[in-house]
C-alpha cells in the first residue's frame, strides 16, 4: 500500500500540539485514525473537528506509561478498522531543569513516558505488524538528543535511548517493517508550560515565542515519510526551525 488513502494509523499524543496537527492533516489525505492521548475532552474534539471535516477517527483515552492502556489501544485499532499500518509514538514530556535541582520525580515521569511509553508502544504493535508481514513505526524524537545542552540532560537521555532503540528495531525489522524516527527543534506546542523550574521554563517560553515553528511542518515530515513506497524506509528526518542554532 502507497500513498495514504485508508491506511489506517493510530498516533499517541493526539490531542494537542504535534499530535493533534498530525492527526488533523493525515485524515485530510484520506487515512483512517485511532486517536489516543490522556485528556480525554481534548481528544474528543480532535476526533469530533475531524468527523465533522468529512474524515475517520476513533479514539480512547490511554496513558502511554501503563502498558495495558498500549496494548488494549492497538488492539481496539485492529478490531475497529481491520488491521493497523502505522503506529505514530508521539506521547512525550520534557522537565526541563539543572540535576542539581535533584527533581528526581520528573526524571523519571520522562523516563516512564518518552522511555517506556514508546517501548510499550513497540511491544503492542509488532507482533500485529510481523503477523500482518508489514507495518510502519513512526517516532516523534527531539533535537534535544542531537544537540547536548545545560538542563537538558535526562530529557536528551531519554530521547537518545529511544534514537538508539529505533535504529536497532529498524536492523532487526527486515525488508517487510518500516522505522521512522522525527527529530523537531523548537515547535509552537505547550511544552514549556509544565515545567517546575522557573528558569528553565522562562528560557524555553522565550525560545518557542521567537523563532518555534508551526506543529504543521512536523506533520507534513510524518507524513512524508508515511507516504513513500513500502519499499522505501524514511530512517530519520531532522526538522527545525532555520534560526535554531
Amino acid at each position: 500500500m502507497t500513498g495514504m488513502s485508508e491506511k489506517v494509523i493510530a498516533v499517541t499524543g493526539a490531542s494537542s500540539g504535534i499530535g493533534a496537527a498530525t492527526a488533523r492533516l493525515l485524515a485530510g489525505r484520506g487515512a483512517r485514525l485511532m486517536l489516543g492521548a490522556r485528556r480525554t475532552d481534548r481528544l474528543e474534539a480532535v476526533a469530533s473537528e475531524i468527523v465533522a471535516a468529512g474524515g475517520i477517527a476513533d479514539h480512547r483515552t490511554i496513558d502511554v506509561r501503563k502498558r495495558a492502556d498500549l496494548a488494549a489501544f492497538v488492539n481496539l485499532a485492529c478490531e475497529r478498522f481491520g488491521r493497523l499500518d502505522v503506529l505514530i509514538s508521539n506521547a512525550g514530556v520534557g522537565r526541563i531543569s539543572p540535576l542539581d535541582d535533584l527533581r528526581v520525580d520528573e526524571w523519571e515521569e520522562m523516563i516512564d513516558v518518552n522511555l517506556k511509553g514508546f517501548l510499550y508502544g513497540v511491544a503492542a504493535a509488532l507482533p500485529v505488524f510481523r503477523q500482518q508481514g508489514r507495518g510502519h513505526f513512526v517516532t516523534v524524537i527531539s533535537t534535544a538528543g542531537l544537540r547536548i545542552v545545560p538542563l537538558q540532560a535526562v530529557y536528551a537521555g531519554t530521547k537518545n535511548a529511544v534514537r538508539t532503540i529505533s535504529e536497532g528495531l529498524r536492523q532487526e525489522a527486515g525488508g517487510k517493517l518500516r522505522v521512522t524516527g522525527i527529530s523537531p527543534g523548537y515547535v509552537k506546542t505547550g511544552f514549556a508550560d509544565h515545567m517546575g523550574n522557573a528558569e528553565a521554563k522562562e528560557m524555553a517560553a522565550r525560545q518557542m515565542a521567537e523563532i518555534a515553528i508551526s506543529p504543521d511542518a512536523i506533520a507534513r515530515a510524518i507524513a512524508f515519510a508515511i507516504e513513500q513506497p513500502e519499499d522505501v524506509d524514511v530512517g530519520d528526518i531532522v526538522i527545525r526551525p532555520s534560526a535554531q542554532a
